[in-house]
């Protein structure tokens, strides 16, 4: 458990900032579901509570997710559902419980990066920024290689671009972190994107496997037995381009044919919408 010398609640991102790189050992407060797991002494915590960041809301063009909104809220958001195929909602619908999803928030999610993530695997198949404090606003897939320092996630925008999308996912039990998932989507101009996480390290992009599916199945009138073969096809070009490791929950073999598996379940899906 983490130990805090000072609590600070700031009503400004302004303000906030200011505390958070005022001395090393301050911390921002996001749900606090993985901070607890460790063990840490903060100097000052600073909870975004009331700087305005829990909301989700769309224009035309894009949706945007503040980095104080809870899971529950992602989970449960009529918006979220609406497009996408709703696979950014349902990929934390069956996170633990929904006491647990109450407390989880999307900037502490993003900003950990974390290799059991189940939301930023689909959110990475999307055309999808990370608005943060200082820097402004940076590609998902920038963010995810960038190295850890102080900054102030603001929110989240993913563009509303007609995309279709699937996620799947595969654990031991509900309460248990993925064994692995993955997420494919399709742009209207038939680009696939094709995402895989919980495979050890941090979710990434399968871009030989997204390119060989946006060539193969861009032609018009294939067969069911011709899509089978792509589809067959691709989980070998997936398994030779993504690292998998062992852990104490799957080994990396295992894995690698779950990653065939979970392709071709998100490629179905995504040409049957």
């Amino acid at each position: 458990m983490f130990t805090i010398r000072e609590y600070a609640m700031p009503e400004t991102l302004d303000e906030a900032y200011t505390i958070l790189k005022s001395r090393k050992g301050n911390q921002i407060l996001g749900g606090c579901a993985w901070l607890r797991l460790g063990k840490k002494r903060i100097n000052i915590a600073v909870d975004l509570t009331k700087c305005g960041l829990d909301y989700i809301r769309e224009d035309d063009e894009q949706i945007e997710i503040g980095a104080m909104t809870s899971y529950r809220s992602v989970e449960t958001c009529d918006i979220l559902k609406k497009y996408f195929n709703g696979v950014i909602a349902d990929s934390v619908s069956s996170i633990i419980g929904t006491q647990f999803r109450n407390t989880v928030t999307v900037g502490g999610s993003v900003y950990g990066r974390f290799g059991f993530s189940d939301f930023l695997t689909p959110l990475l198949a999307l055309d999808t920024s990370v608005v943060l404090y200082k820097r402004g606003s940076i590609s998902l897939e920038t963010f995810m290689t960038m190295p850890y320092e102080k900054e102030i996630i603001e929110k989240i925008v993913i563009k509303k671009d007609g995309r279709k999308s699937s996620y799947q996912m595969f654990r031991n039990s509900r309460g248990d972190f993925p064994i692995l998932n993955l997420a494919a989507s399709r742009t209207e101009a038939g680009q696939w994107i094709v995402t895989v996480g919980a495979r050890g390290p941090k979710a990434i992009r399968a871009e030989k496997t997204a390119a060989f599916l946006s060539d193969k199945l861009s032609q018009k009138a294939l067969k069911a037995e011709d899509v089978e073969a792509v589809i067959q096809e691709a989980g070998e070009i997936l398994v030779s381009e993504v690292t998998f490791t062992s852990n104490m929950r799957a080994s990396a073999e295992y894995r690698r044919i779950l990653g065939k598996v979970l392709l071709g379940k998100a490629v179905r899906e995504v040409m049957a919408c």
